[in-house]
């Protein structure tokens, strides 16, 4: 027999439909935090039965888990583009359900090969398991963020805004908070022996309750206060480009502006729905007039509206308004298909019943909008989920913004989840930068958040109405903002590499007829 262990590995089944339709209800489930952030234990509770499953998996089976919880988490984030491609892009309803379970299967690819990577890579000890799974969870996140242009919608990190890793955003934004929320839901899912207990246990208990205890530390200070008035249009997206009633919207919006107290008054996106060749057939001298109004001291506008032509290209822009020159903002990151259209898929855009479906793209880092002493930095609907974007305006601090604001129109999406998750997740864009943030939208949320992300006002959605509020300015970098402006994202790949070699250092802990760790081998010849 000659006296050798040998560490026999029972032969594992694919995980059955059942257990393949729990993962996928999981990953359902928790993308409430996304939208409910007081319940922001439930992803954490998510993510470490996911791990708890991982644990002793092989590298097979760790994939379809991976991807049937990716699945679920994503269909029951994004299941909000069903109503824009079907109700108002006129698909027919099996496209527009194929389309969006399409786009979950194949990002979720991401999430499926990080898995596999943590059953193939993983070291069978406790902490240093915790930090490959924290690892491969942030890659996951990454890649989702930075491929193909990147689709970063219900990023972890959103979960726990108002969690004690919350805190963390000045420091490490919102990938850096996903990571530690999958390290500490490793720390509580993983199986481990009575020595790695105590420390596991005190490990968690830092990583979740030491942010908190410490409190949020100021990176900013403040800078004045200005007045601000949010315009909520509330124009149904399948009224937006009738003609008919373009009269009622532009008259709307162009008392609300020049009824503004001084100050600034901001329009959403695509308030002006017409390019501007169109704008003066249909209605002259509206243009001239409201700027004429704004040339008055102390009086400044932000209106959301396209620019150019369809000989030349047009772009979806913020026209600013003062006594100077007109300001102008381009946005940068264009949504595919519908602001702009991927090569090869000409034909489904096409499909779709979308004016204004191909977009120019503005520049990067553009100049904020100066109001009143303070510099306004503008972003058009999505863009604001791309925060390592958004902090190249931070680099050069003597014009970095003291204020953000955002112009959406996501009435494309109905009375969905999408709006308070879009709210989130300017709240995370002021928690990063520590930075207010006001938002003027089409059917909500239009809001003021304050700049450690706690909403200060609101109006209620589908209402049309008039929000007036003050914000305060701030000057000052946040460690986000500084590593982020210069090197993007890049420093977590580093991250996510250095974690993953130091781990792989480590030897492997031998495993049980079970597949789990530190258990006792069996004697064979």
């Amino acid at each position: 027999m000659g006296g050798r262990l040998l560490f026999v590995r029972a032969p594992q089944r694919e995980p059955g439909r059942a257990q393949l339709l729990a993962m996928l209800a999981l990953g359902a489930l928790h993308t409430l935090s996304y939208v409910y952030t007081a319940i922001w234990p439930l992803a954490l509770l998510a993510v470490a039965v996911l791990a708890r499953q991982l644990a002793g998996a092989s590298v097979r089976r760790a994939a379809w888990l991976g991807w049937s919880f990716g699945v679920g988490w994503l269909c029951a984030a994004v299941w909000w583009l069903f109503i824009s491609m079907h109700r108002y892009g006129q698909l027919p309803a099996w496209l527009s359900a194929l389309a969006v379970l399409a786009l979950a299967a194949v990002l979720s690819l991401y999430l499926a090969l990080a898995c596999a990577l943590f059953a193939r890579w993983r070291r069978g000890r406790v902490l240093p398991d915790a930090a490959l799974f924290a690892a491969l969870w942030l890659a996951a996140e990454l890649a989702r963020a930075l491929l193909f242009t990147g689709f970063p919608w219900a990023a972890s990190g959103y979960s726990q805004i108002d969690g004690p890793l919350g805190v963390l955003a000045p420091w490490i934004g919102v990938y850096g908070i996903g990571a530690c929320l999958a390290g500490a839901a490793a720390l509580l899912g993983l199986p481990g022996d009575n020595k790695a207990r105590a420390l596991r246990w005190g490990l968690l208990a830092l990583l979740l309750i030491g942010p908190w205890w410490m409190g949020p530390r100021s990176f900013t200070d403040g800078n004045g206060r200005l007045t601000v008035t949010l315009l909520q249009t509330n124009v149904a997206q399948d009224e937006k480009f009738a003609l008919e009633r373009m009269p009622d919207a532009l008259a709307w919006v162009g008392h609300a502006l020049e009824q503004a107290p001084p100050g600034l008054a901001i329009a959403p996106e695509t308030a002006v729905p017409l390019l501007p060749d169109q704008l003066q057939d249909f209605a002259p001298g509206w243009w001239e007039l409201l700027t004429q109004h704004f040339q008055a001291p102390g009086r400044f506008a932000l209106v959301g509206l396209p620019l150019g032509d369809y000989e030349r290209g047009y772009t979806n822009s913020v026209a600013g308004l003062s006594a100077g020159p007109v300001y102008r903002y381009d946005k940068q990151h264009l949504v595919p298909f519908g602001e702009f259209i991927p090569p090869g898929f000409r034909w489904f855009t096409q499909a779709m019943n979308i004016p204004l479906g191909d977009f120019s793209r503005g520049p990067l880092n553009a100049p904020s909008f100066v109001v009143a002493g303070q510099r306004v930095a503008p972003t058009i609907c999505y863009e604001d989920l791309f925060g390592e974007e958004l902090a190249v305006r931070f680099v050069d601090p003597a014009h970095a913004p003291s204020l953000l604001a955002n112009l959406s129109n996501i009435g494309w999406f109905g009375d969905s989840q999408a709006l308070p998750q879009h709210l989130n997740i300017s709240r995370m864009r002021s928690l990063e930068f520590e930075r207010a943030m006001v938002r003027s939208t089409n059917t909500g949320v239009t809001a003021v958040i304050d700049h450690r992300g706690q909403v200060r006002a609101r109006l209620a959605p589908f209402t049309r109405g008039v929000l007036e509020s003050s914000v305060e300015g701030r000057v000052g970098q946040t460690p986000y903002a500084a590593w982020a402006g210069r090197f993007g994202l890049w420093p977590l790949v580093g991250l996510v590499l250095a974690i993953c070699a130091l781990v792989m250092t480590r030897p492997r802990r031998p495993a049980d007829p079970d597949g789990l760790p530190g258990q006792l081998p069996t004697l064979g010849g």
